[in-house]
């Protein structure tokens, strides 16, 4: 755990000394957020009214994540191990993220992709406790009134289920998505669980299975679009910021239909970003960045091909455009001629039906002079520098496709990002397999290194590690920079800054068989970079509205530690219910004492 400042230590966010609390007895162990289970020590059993209620023997938070792990361990596979986790968070958050801290490197498959795409899929059909805030599109009139049963806000995430994870349309069961997000914003980033609120907007569903389904717990009936559906949306947007004037509103898995639309709509009035969208595009380029320092390149050498241009691919491809623009000093459409969209028919060309969001990457038909326009085809005309796949089609990135981007590239980048593992376009070992070891390799699931005859003589084995190209290095610092800063707007400066400050601690920038991007250990100074970076950017932008920001990089640095939350059990001060505040517990998660 990083150690606190003082100087600090008087700011509303500050994590250092006791926390007020008015709950007490059974009250206090039913809430997640002050309980401490049997590590409470004997005076504030005694202060709160809780020594007949616990065992007597007082343990350390150690032991008890000792014990959790054992739990943990004893579950007979990933889908139980994270519906345990879940069970542990719903008791006491603090021993909740404090074993996924200790562990995180194993569970964070668990408690995120691919195992949370499979607690979604089974929301419906597993008794849970309910947890965030369920807005249906039929009870429009409930949106403000519902959004104000919660206490102060930093961080919203909401999504309407529309494609979740690579599986698709999951309605109501989507809220898992946006509670996992705020869980790895804390985890990763030390963004205060309490002042969270995860968010589904219900709409209907357009998944056969889930409207056929009579335990499905979401609208059974089509999924609304159009004018209704806009409405829907503005009433959530402009309700939560009346409520929390002050909140980061983070937007997640909307359809590609919707999430550029909706991130323009609000982006120029609003602190808002949509993971999907611009945190896939931030982390991915962080990592081409990385691979083009051990190349020897810049973005001006990048040929770039995305298969799969929907909200992910399409964010890439956006965020590597911005930044060749901006190295190369040429315009953007200059730099959009550097990169080839292929989805579902082929090639994006001026013949093909594209979204806006599309439009600045298609090709001129009459330039094709072939009806093939085959992920193959196009590499083996191209000669593209860099392969990113978002499609979610297995195996798509073929022998003889990868053979033809290593004829013509010495060192190809190539980036299977589908989710969860078994739609991935390739595996990093048929890719360095089939290219001799000189492909450049990041996933977007985690997988084991991969040895072989890598070494220059071509005789001795290299273990090359594989960076997991997961935006949960990104998107947590943007979050804490954005939230610290109080920023009016995210600008696109604070997201080049926020690239930066990941590409910075590539461990491929000092050892080439080492992962593009930090290693999950290293991920909450990865956010310290991030948040670092973002909230100078938005100080320089004038977006910052924050009062007493730190200028000197050593005292930003500590202003934002002593800020991010931490699990460890702080001593509890008892107050009286008059004149308590929301944060010592007197108004719940959901309003209730």
């Amino acid at each position: 755990m990083a150690s606190k400042n003082s100087k600090f230590g008087h700011l509303p966010l500050s994590t250092s000394g006791s926390i007020d609390c008015a709950l007490t007895g059974a009250a206090l162990l039913n809430n997640p957020h002050f309980n401490k289970g049997s590590a409470f020590p004997t005076d504030e059993r005694r202060a709160f009214n809780l020594c007949g209620l616990l065992p007597r023997s007082v343990q350390t938070l150690s032991t008890q994540v000792k014990r959790a792990h054992e739990q943990y361990m004893s579950r007979g596979d990933n889908l139980a191990q994270n519906a345990f986790l879940t069970s542990l968070k719903e008791q006491n958050e603090v021993l909740y993220y404090k074993l996924l801290q200790d562990h995180l490197k194993d569970m964070l498959s668990v408690v995120y992709t691919p195992t949370e795409g499979d607690a979604i899929q089974s929301y419906s059909r597993l008794f849970r406790k309910s947890e965030g805030c369920f807005l249906n599109i039929n009870d429009e009139d409930r949106v403000l009134h519902d959004l104000s049963l919660w206490g102060d806000i930093d961080y919203i995430v909401v999504t309407d289920g529309q494609e979740i994870l690579g599986i698709g349309d999951q309605g109501v069961g989507s809220i898992l998505i946006s509670i996992a997000k705020l869980a790895l914003a804390t985890l990763c980033a030390g963004v205060h669980p309490n002042r969270c609120l995860p968010v589904v907007l219900d709409c209907g569903t357009d998944n056969p299975d889930l409207l056929a389904d009579d335990l499905y717990l979401g609208l059974r009936e089509k999924r609304v679009r159009g004018k209704r559906y806009d409405d829907f949306v503005d009433t959530f947007v402009r309700a939560a910021r009346k409520l929390y004037p002050r909140a980061y509103i983070h937007f997640e898995d909307f359809g590609i239909r919707n999430a550029r639309r909706l991130l323009d709509l609000y982006r120029p009035s609003m602190a808002c970003f949509n993971d999907d969208v611009q945190g896939t595009g931030c982390v991915t380029l962080a990592a081409i960045m990385a691979a083009l320092h051990v190349t020897g390149q810049t973005l001006r050498d990048v040929r770039m091909v995305v298969f799969g241009a929907g909200s992910a691919g399409v964010g890439i491809a956006d965020q590597v455009r911005d930044a060749i623009a901006t190295e190369g000093n040429i315009s953007h459409e200059g730099a959009a001629k550097q990169i080839w969209l292929i989805d579902k028919p082929g090639l994006l060309t001026t013949a093909t039906d594209v979204s806006d969001a599309q439009k600045p990457f298609i090709r001129d038909a009459s330039e094709w002079h072939s009806t093939d326009t085959s992920l193959l085809s196009v590499v083996q005309r191209i000669h593209p520098t860099v392969l990113i796949g978002t499609s979610t089609v297995p195996g798509a990135f073929t022998q003889p496709i990868v053979h033809a981007m290593a004829a013509s590239c010495a060192r190809p980048v190539i980036f299977p990002l589908s989710n969860p593992t078994r739609l991935h376009e390739a595996t990093p070992g048929d890719l360095l397999r089939w290219t001799h070891g000189r492909a450049l390799v990041a996933t977007g699931s985690p997988f084991d290194p991969v040895s072989g005859p890598w070494a220059a003589n071509g005789r001795d084995t290299v273990e090359v590690r594989i960076a997991e190209c997961n935006n949960s290095v990104v998107f947590p610092g943007i979050g804490l920079g954005c939230v610290l800063s109080r920023a009016r707007r995210l600008t696109d400066r604070m997201l080049v800054a926020a690239v930066q400050g990941v590409a910075r601690m590539s461990p491929a920038r000092g050892d080439p068989t080492a992962p593009l991007l930090p290693n999950v250990d290293a991920v909450r100074d990865v956010s310290v970079s991030v948040a670092r970076n973002v909230v100078r950017a938005a100080v320089d932008e004038g977006v910052a509205t924050e009062e007493g920001i730190p200028r000197e990089e050593g005292d930003l640095e500590d202003w934002i530690r002593e800020q991010m939350w931490e699990p460890a059990y702080r001593p509890l001060r008892l107050v009286g219910m008059e004149g308590a505040t929301r944060k010592a517990g007197t108004v719940g998660r959901a309003g209730e004492l």
